[in-house]
């Protein structure tokens, strides 16, 4: 499945463009070239004697450049051309195009080649929101070059349009005009390179194109080399593992502050940018296959963590970042994010990595070095976190009510978090997987604290406060008639009670009673959250049940995948492979790339996963998830300096081998074969 929209990426410049390689943005349509979130060319269409072109075909070349075959000529009825136009695009400090026309006539043809360019400068923001902008626009050629720039006070964007052939450039674009042999070929490079000036400053030159791509050719072939090797007797899962393997390095996003290291970025289009809970999730399911974006993950959000009490930025001392942006409406303070602080999952989760890290690499100098971090993140759970007061459970409200987000969990849309009957609690608001995110955090917290820090006081003290909130979650979150937990407490202490897919994370963190997980694994898959194809954010006749609703009732694979392995954790390795089976059966039907969530229907209603109309794909925690459902599926632990394998495979895996496995060990191999019976129609009643 596809939306029929060709995208090229390297970090957080990225290039949406239609099958011709045109760009026609509208104010609120998010294709064009973008870098640090701002649209540098929402225009770029190519004619020939004033035509436009018809796509033969699009060859995906490598995630950062792609190249489109085209012929004139928009009839529906295809008669056979005697012209034909390759584009080959590749991503730089901008992009680099390759035009080519073949005249494939006995005679001389004359052409009249047209690129007409624009740029609206767009903030991502100002997009998503169709919002006007505030500056003033320029445009001016100079030495064949076009540059189109946009100023807002000392906020300056410029896009520099150049081409290595002879061109009449004006303030719309570029011309051309061109005789070709008969049976020959004409050709040009067009460079658009993008720049952030500040006042003063000049346009820097952009990368020599070839080198770019011959750079970033090499730095995937040995990101896919450093990884481990899978042999499977299921073709799909191999080409799937690949495929989550290339898209995962096309996230990967430098951040100036990273040193030259990467991390993972959200997901394409809407976020290409450092999210503290993302790259969390997207670090943890990648840890047994590329543990380096876990390292560059912990330092940067480290580096970015609270200090003060900013009530604009919803910002703790302690607290980690939700969002970095650099665009023009985060410089003029007309948005929060530079960074926001804005979601309350991501400091426990902070800790879940660091300890999941060391647990996997042996790395200790990693946790000495962030000890003071660590230690700020757990004291913002105890001293920040609980803004009611008195209860011991982290809350969220947001601060700035004008551009805060209201929700703070990962399920962050406006109605995601409802009672049965769909009405809408008020705020504060403590969702249930909050607590178990700090439950777990507490446990490592305490796990670093005695083995790296010394420190038994604190360790003692977190694993006194660890019990005592599993004692009183599993008091006041469980919902004896429907025998799960609620989705959260609203600000009166009332259990909002509609059965979500959060309870699948409790199982993660290691939060729920044992006397209960067996209840809460029935509701994970059974009729009313497991669709066939996967979990359900919100369970099917909850009062905002709805199959194609954002958080309340489609199916995220990432959700999915940490909830097999918290199933995992509690010994339902059947349920898991039953879980991990679905998603992998999905993400045959999206070529590998699984979306950022699919429609939530009945598996033999639809007999295909129904794609959600403004996914982000490729999205980073999406990426991961194949990569998680293979270490739960193998039963991968680190056990001290071993790590232990215990595969529970769906059986049309058939023999699977993970080969070259990093970690404190060195490297090793597992092995596994499919012996669980899946029921592909739909789970048990």
């Amino acid at each position: 499945m596809s939306d029929g929209l060709v995208k090229i990426l390297d970090g957080n410049t990225f290039v949406v463009s239609d099958s011709r390689g045109d760009i026609e943005a509208s104010r609120s349509d998010p294709t064009g070239l973008f870098s640090f979130d701002t649209r540098f060319l929402s225009r770029w269409v190519l004619t020939i004697d004033d035509e436009r072109l018809n796509a033969l075909s699009v060859d995906d070349l490598q995630y950062f450049e792609t190249r489109f075959f085209l012929v004139p000529g928009t009839g529906t009825v295809y008669i056979d051309a005697k012209l034909s136009v390759i584009r080959q695009r590749s991503v730089a400090n901008g992009f680099h195009e390759e035009l080519t026309i073949l005249n494939h006539a006995d005679k001389s043809v004359n052409l009249q080649v047209r690129l007409d360019a624009g740029c609206d400068f767009a903030d991502l923001f100002e997009v998503k929101d169709a919002l006007r902008k505030k500056g003033t626009y320029s445009s001016r050629t100079s030495g064949g070059m076009l540059v189109l720039g946009y100023d807002r006070g000392p906020y300056s964007r410029a896009t520099q349009i150049s081409a290595s052939a002879p061109a009449r450039v004006d303030s719309e674009g570029l011309s051309f005009r061109v005789r070709i042999g008969p049976h020959g070929e004409w050709s040009t490079d067009i460079d658009v390179v993008t720049a952030q000036l500040g006042a003063g400053q000049a346009p820097k030159e952009g990368m020599d194109p070839r080198k770019a791509r011959r750079r970033l050719q090499q730095n995937l072939d040995r990101w896919i080399g450093d990884a481990p090797r899978i042999e499977c007797d299921w073709t799909q899962l191999k080409s799937t593992y690949r495929r989550s393997l290339v898209d995962l390095a096309a996230l990967r996003f430098s951040p100036p502050i990273a040193g030259g290291r990467s991390l993972p970025a959200a997901g394409l289009p809407w976020f290409m940018t450092m999210f503290g809970r993302d790259s969390i999730f997207t670090s943890l399911q990648a840890i047994p296959f590329t543990p380096e974006l876990a390292a560059t993950t912990l330092r940067a959000l480290g580096d970015w963590q609270g200090v003060r009490l900013d009530d604009f930025r919803d910002e703790d001392p302690g607290r980690i970042l939700h969002e970095l942006r650099y665009g023009e409406m985060t410089a003029f303070e007309e948005r929060p994010h530079s960074p926001y602080y804005g979601s309350v999952d991501a400091t426990p989760l902070y800790i879940v990595l660091l300890d999941e890290y060391e647990r996997w690499s042996g790395d200790r100098g990693i946790v000495r070095e962030l000890e003071v971090e660590a230690r700020a993140a757990l004291d913002w759970i105890d001293e920040y976190a609980d803004v009611v007061g008195g209860t011991g459970y982290i809350w969220y409200q947001r601060r700035n009510e004008e551009s805060g987000l209201e929700n703070q969990c990962w399920k962050d849309s406006w109605d995601s978090i409802s009672f049965r009957n769909g009405a809408l609690p008020g705020f504060p608001r403590a969702t249930c997987e909050l607590q178990g995110y700090a439950y777990d955090a507490k446990v490592r917290g305490a796990r670093l604290a005695r083995l790296v820090w010394r420190d038994d006081e604190l360790a003692d003290r977190l694993e006194r406060d660890a019990a005592d909130l599993k004692r009183r979650f599993n008091r006041d979150y469980w919902v004896e008639d429907g025998e799960y937990f609620a989705l959260a407490l609203d600000q009166e202490g009332r259990q909002v009670d509609a059965l979500a897919s959060n309870n699948g994370h409790l199982l993660w963190s290691g939060i729920v009673d044992k006397s209960k997980a067996k209840a809460v694994a029935r509701h994970l898959l059974g009729p009313r959250l497991f669709s066939g194809w996967g979990v359900r954010t919100l369970a099917e006749g909850e009062g905002r049940y709805n199959p194609i609703g954002y958080h309340v009732g489609t199916v995220w694979p990432f959700d999915n995948s940490f909830i097999a392995w918290g199933l995992r954790r509690y010994g339902f390795k059947d349920e898991a492979a039953q879980i991990a089976s679905g998603i992998l059966d999905a993400a045959e039907f999206f070529d590998g790339r699984l979306p950022e969530a699919f429609g939530g229907y009945e598996r033999t209603q639809t007999k295909y996963p129904v794609q959600y109309p403004t996914a982000c794909s490729p999205q980073a925690w999406s990426t991961g998830t194949p990569l998680l459902l293979m270490r739960t599926m193998l039963g991968l632990e680190p056990m001290g300096e071993h790590l232990v394998v215990d595969p529970a495979l769906p059986s049309e895996v058939g023999h699977l081998e993970l080969l070259d496995i990093p970690g404190r060990w060195g490297r090793i191999d597992a092995f596994g074969r499919g012996r669980v019976d899946v029921d592909k129609r739909r789970t048990r009643r």
